[in-house]
């Protein structure tokens, strides 16, 4: 009876101690990667967009089936296009469905919601997507490493039932 007691234990605290070590890494990554994301994302600030992705990124657009690369991917905008968007103000939420992490690697999905006002005209888009994210911690900073997202399968009602960054 002694050797159930123990091993219940056992398996119980080492339980408990996965699932901390599991809390703190989706913190590590929330402060390292997604309130970065989420800010830099919403100033337009192009610099601090991309310090919070890996060189070695990879963005996969599934809709219109294209990967590209970190060059690619932050290649400098016009300041013609950059005048087009400057009258618009951006909010992006994200939301998450599944969040894996071990030591040094992360998988998560979820879903965004973005939403863009023209502050001159008052008009309002707003678009949702479904994420897969890859991260990796690289000298000790978590970041992304692929980036996947799809607007299939994606509506409000699936975004209201993921769990919100705050709850993690």
């Amino acid at each position: 009876m002694k050797w159930v007691c123990f091993l219940l234990s056992a398996f119980f605290l080492t339980g408990l101690n996965a699932i901390s070590q599991g809390d703190s890494l989706q913190r590590q990554i929330n402060e390292q990667v997604w309130k970065p994301f989420i800010s830099s994302f919403n100033q337009g600030n192009d610099e601090g967009f991309s310090a919070v992705h890996s060189r070695e990124v990879s963005r996969v657009m599934q809709d219109s089936k294209q990967i590209i690369g970190y060059d690619q991917y932050f290649k400098k905008q016009p300041d013609s296009v950059k005048a087009k968007w400057s009258s618009w103000k951006r909010n992006i939420e994200l939301r998450f469905t599944e969040r894996i992490a071990s030591r040094d690697k992360a998988f998560e999905v979820g879903y965004y919601k973005s939403t863009s006002t023209n502050t001159t005209t008052g008009e309002t888009r707003t678009g949702i997507g479904k994420f897969h994210v890859l991260l990796r911690k690289e000298n000790g900073i978590w970041k992304i490493l692929m980036d996947a997202d799809t607007k299939e399968g994606a509506s409000e009602e699936v975004f209201q039932k993921a769990r919100p960054l705050e709850q993690y």
